[in-house]
């Protein structure tokens, strides 16, 4: 008897599905970290994360070595987007850039409304969606919420990631090692010319990304950032209207591989390496210091306003399109869940604070505050809010 073929998912919807289900378990990380930190065993969680592993601690082999896997699957995103995917003509751009554009803008101008002199260099920390968590949220709502608006987050936060990549390369880098960042640019040369001799199998990819990414580790810039440089490396082959057949393109079969560790382990292992913060330890003014409220405010205002601001001002102005069947209380309500800024805020606030672990604790009560009441008060508008003749997405 012949086995019934099942159509598999396209890359899209398979990765929304995934970044939902890790986003759940990234709440649930998250959470778990705060208990542990605020508990008898908080003590014996801070000296684990110290503990050295060979010549890093493990907190550090996480920040710097996990998370290039993590940046690198977001290069895998960007540059499939960007060249066979949501982004890859004008039209499609427009709206998540000009969205994307407004909600970096805004919440660094409310950051820095509050912060001035050392602690300004923290104006970054508001200015990143997570999109894992976003779409956590919107998983919960099932089919209440348009694919259209799903596509339109989705690619907005694919530019944001690509502005934090950038903001993380020109701002947040420490002291320059010109030998070993000689030998990154030799290793980035030799990807692209394998990518370009027609070399496809993932292997020697990885090797040398292995090199590049110590390289980049002794460089002084930060170590993640060798992620997305080998992913531009990896080779593309477009499947314009095949989306079902995009397994045969290399970079296709890595971030296929990718997704499930990066999503339910390596992004979760970070929010229980970094979200936990001993409020009993901290004093009462750090829940109002300007930090806390530019971060908090930050993502909570700021994002909301720059980004349902700029896109509607593209809307009105001819520029752009509103996403098929959606309403303006469901742009808005998307727009609030901009403001989930979780892992890409944590990761940033390691790098502006580096030296300083009030600034740091103050930092991620911001970011725990603004990105929850923003998924909460995302949640509840987009479960009322009512749209044109709603998409299904496919079970």
């Amino acid at each position: 008897m012949a086995l019934l073929r099942v159509k598999p998912l396209s890359a899209l919807r398979q990765f929304l599905k995934g970044q939902a289900s890790g986003g759940i378990i990234l709440m649930v990380a998250a959470a778990l970290a705060m208990l542990i930190a605020n508990s008898p065993l908080g003590r014996a969680y801070e000296h684990l994360l110290h503990s050295r592993i060979g010549p890093l601690s493990l907190h550090h082999w996480v920040n710097d070595g996990l998370m290039a896997v993590f940046f690198l699957l977001v290069g895998l995103e960007i540059k499939r987007e960007v060249m066979d995917g949501q982004l890859s003509s004008w039209p499609r751009r427009i709206l998540p850039g000009i969205a994307a554009a407004g909600g970096m803008a805004v919440p660094a101008l409310v950051y820095l409304a509050f912060n001035g002199g050392a602690t300004a260099r923290g104006w970054a920390i508001p200015a990143a969606t997570d999109i894992a968590f976003a779409l956590g949220v919107i998983a919960l709502l099932g089919n209440r919420v348009p694919i259209s608006l799903r596509v339109f987050l989705t690619a907005l936060a694919i530019i944001d990631d690509l502005g934090a990549v950038v903001i993380i390369a020109f701002f947040y880098t420490a002291k320059l090692s010109l030998i070993d960042l000689c030998g990154a640019a030799a290793v980035t040369i030799l990807l692209f010319a394998l990518n370009r001799s027609g070399v496809r199998r993932l292997i020697p990819y990885l090797l040398i990304g292995t090199l590049l990414w110590l390289f980049v580790l002794r460089s002084g810039i930060h170590a993640t950032l060798a992620g997305v440089i080998l992913a531009f490396a990896i080779p593309l082959q477009g499947t314009p209207g095949k989306p079902d057949l995009e397994e045969h393109s290399p970079l296709h079969r890595l971030e296929h591989l990718l997704h499930w560790p990066v999503g339910f382990l390596i992004v979760p292992l970070f929010g229980l390496v970094n979200a936990g913060v001993p409020l009993l330890g901290l004093r009462a003014e750090a829940l109002v210091a300007p930090v806390t409220l530019g971060v908090g405010l930050g993502l909570l205002v700021g994002k909301v306003v720059g980004v349902f601001g700029a896109s509607m001002l593209a809307i009105r102005l001819g520029m752009a399109d509103m996403p098929a069947h959606a309403g303006r209380l469901q742009m808005l309500g998307t727009a609030l869940l901009c403001g989930i800024g979780f892992t890409m805020s944590l990761f940033i606030t390691l790098l502006a604070f580096s030296n300083d672990a009030m600034l740091q604790a103050e930092a991620k009560i911001g970011i725990l505050a603004g990105s929850l009441f923003s998924g909460l008060l995302g949640y509840l508008l987009l479960r009322v809010a009512k749209g044109d003749t709603p998409d299904r997405m496919e079970a």
